[in-house]
């Protein structure tokens, strides 16, 4: 005799399936996996913050490396670079580039003042060791022959002045700034140590009006 449970309250609510309904053996774990799969998406986003903030924390000691050993921000104080550097003007000075290069002249340099080491100056490099400097009439002349500058400003080089022989000894350099008519350069107080040179100034980041290379 069949019971009389199949027609006592109501029918029991139907399971609606998507497509492949799965078998008996399936529909137990339809709902634990529904849960699970929440929590697998929490650990991977988990994970990908921790390596975001792993490689942040990586570049931010690598930058700290690199301005430490490598790169030193500089501001510019007064007018003796004119008209490449003017007062104020902020740059970037790369202290490690002359382990793999030497000196050239042309080159745009920070050193200590030799006068007085607390302080530090910014030239150009115009004489190299070995080498004798003289001016004439405003016109540097390097072993005699006159040295070509298209960095300088004719109305900043106004003054014709003239310099006896200098000799470039080994391990120093002759500088000056590019505004010759008020630059205290090595025409006042000598050569430079080789020693005392600890960087080239390679890029103007501020005003952004002007950033770029410098040369």
């Amino acid at each position: 005799m069949l019971s009389d449970e199949r027609v006592s309250g109501s029918p029991p609510e139907p399971v609606v399936w998507g497509e492949g309904a799965p078998d008996d053996g399936a529909r137990a774990t339809v709902a634990p996996e529904a849960r699970a799969k929440p929590d697998r998406d929490l650990i991977a986003l988990g994970r990908e913050i921790r390596a975001f903030l792993r490689d942040l924390a990586l570049t931010v000691l690598i930058a700290i490396v690199i301005v430490a050993f490598v790169i030193q921000p500089v501001r510019v104080e007064g007018t003796s670079m004119l008209p490449r550097l003017h007062d104020g003007e902020r740059i970037f000075v790369n202290k490690f580039i002359y382990k793999f290069e030497p000196i050239r002249r042309g080159d745009i340099v920070v050193f200590w003042y030799p006068n007085d080491p607390s302080k530090s100056f910014i030239k150009r490099v115009i004489g190299l060791p070995g080498e004798t400097i003289s001016i004439r009439r405003g016109v540097v002349y390097i072993n005699g022959e006159p040295l070509l500058e298209p960095y300088l400003d004719p109305r900043l080089h106004t003054r014709e002045e003239n310099m006896a022989p200098v000799y470039v000894r080994e391990h120093y350099y002759f500088v000056m700034g590019d505004n010759r008519d008020s630059s205290n350069d090595s025409r006042q107080w000598g050569l430079v140590p080789e020693k005392y040179i600890y960087g080239k100034a390679v890029f103007r980041y501020w005003p952004l009006s002007n950033i770029g290379r410098l040369h």
